[in-house]
């Protein structure tokens, strides 16, 4: 039994780290490809990450049971290995960031509005969101966890109310549609990709399972085929209810849309408080960690001028693109596919070469192409190379 507990621990940060906010954005980027694809496109990605998070359990094995992403870096890569992981962690952190500004707060902003019947711009919602989690994010570690763990607990309850009313009303018509193409994979594929991130938490359960390589296997694989299985379900019981003319939609709009789809007045509430638990949950999370990030690297500032460098340059964006959920979480891609793929490519190419100059496999040339091709696809999608029809 004291075994089990740690093990369901790990297993469950790793599910939980992966499952957030990315959910919402899923219907949308695969409005325009049949449930079948969608669903290969998903294993596919979850395969790369978790081929990858196993590269990364194996470097582990050659550091002290505290070190993290950046130890591992310096260790293989040298001062500027640790330098691109730094940049890439600051970047993943702030787009991230930046999607859940702009989600919650065209959320927030429709429901202020609802309230007040009047019209609500976006911005004003982010910036009261921002402020809220900003003030939780100040108060530390334990105030923000406690809120965080019942929030989270409530998000998966509503979650499953969700599916249970949406799942009846599924029509194959719209699972099965012929419209797929190769540019709307393609765009796609970034904010997919993004939705199963969780190679951040790896340090922290290798820490907590002193390193255990079996049982590290077992959480990491176990907790990231959870979130997998959920994506599946939720985009067949999503894509089943609606046509497939999702793309153009705000997030606000497609809840709306959605909540109409059950033949239950308990669907609405259920979707819409899913929907803003989702947002909120991965913004606390992701915001904190971001703050402890920079107050490590800046030791000698104060907590307030902390928090405005972990608030302000994600708010910016926030109200500069009020419904740039989608396009902030395309630019997380990049960023994670540094520090979940390439960075843990490229320290395992020099793992093997001190090891005896051992060959490149075909697992880490074929990973090596995959974390490239986001990156390639995510600046095709930036500078609008793909058309979607």
């Amino acid at each position: 039994m004291k075994t089990l507990k740690p093990l369901m621990g790990s297993t469950l940060l790793i599910a939980g780290t992966t499952i957030g906010a990315g959910m919402l954005a899923l219907p949308l980027e695969a409005a325009n490809i049949s449930f079948g694809t969608v669903t290969l496109i998903m294993v596919l990605l979850w395969a790369l990450m978790l081929y990858t998070a196993y590269l990364l359990l194996d470097l582990h094995q050659t550091a002290p049971p505290t070190a993290t992403l950046h130890t591992l870096a310096m260790q293989y890569l040298g001062r500027n290995g640790q330098r691109l992981a730094g940049f890439a962690m600051l970047f993943l952190f702030y787009a991230l960031c930046a999607a859940y500004m702009a989600g919650g707060g065209e959320q927030l902003a429709a429901k202020m509005g609802a309230a007040t019947s009047q019209s609500i711009a976006p911005k004003w919602g982010t910036l009261v969101l921002t402020l809220f989690v900003a003030a939780v994010v100040r108060l530390g570690t334990g105030p923000t966890e406690k809120v965080n763990r019942v929030l989270f607990a409530t998000k998966f309850v509503l979650l499953a109310g969700t599916i249970f009313y949406l799942a009846p009303n599924v029509s194959s018509a719209n699972l099965t549609h012929n419209s797929t193409t190769s540019a709307s994979v393609l765009l796609a594929i970034p904010v997919m990709f993004t939705s199963f991130g969780f190679h951040g938490s790896v340090p922290s359960i290798v820490r907590y399972l002193d390193g255990d390589t079996r049982q590290l296997k077992i959480a990491v694989g176990i907790g990231s085929a959870l979130p997998l299985v959920l994506y599946v379900i939720w985009q067949w019981c999503t894509l089943g209810n609606l046509s497939q003319s999702l793309g153009s939609l705000a997030l606000s709009d497609f809840i709306a849309l959605l909540s109409q789809q059950g033949k239950s007045v308990a669907l609405e509430p259920m979707l819409n408080g899913f929907a803003d638990l989702a947002l909120l949950t991965s913004f606390l999370g992701v915001s904190l960690g971001l703050f402890h990030y920079l107050d490590d690297l800046f030791k000698s500032r104060s907590s307030l001028t902390v928090t405005t460098i972990t608030f302000l340059p994600p708010l910016m964006f926030a109200l500069w693109f009020p419904q740039g959920f989608q396009m902030a979480l395309g630019y997380a891609a990049i960023a994670l596919a540094l520090l979940a793929v390439l960075l843990p490519v490229a320290m395992q190419v020099k793992k093997r070469r001190l090891e005896g100059n051992r060959p490149m496999t075909f697992g880490l040339a074929g990973a090596l192409c995959c974390g490239i091709g986001v990156i390639v696809i995510q600046l095709g999608v930036s500078f609008s190379a793909f058309a979607a029809s």
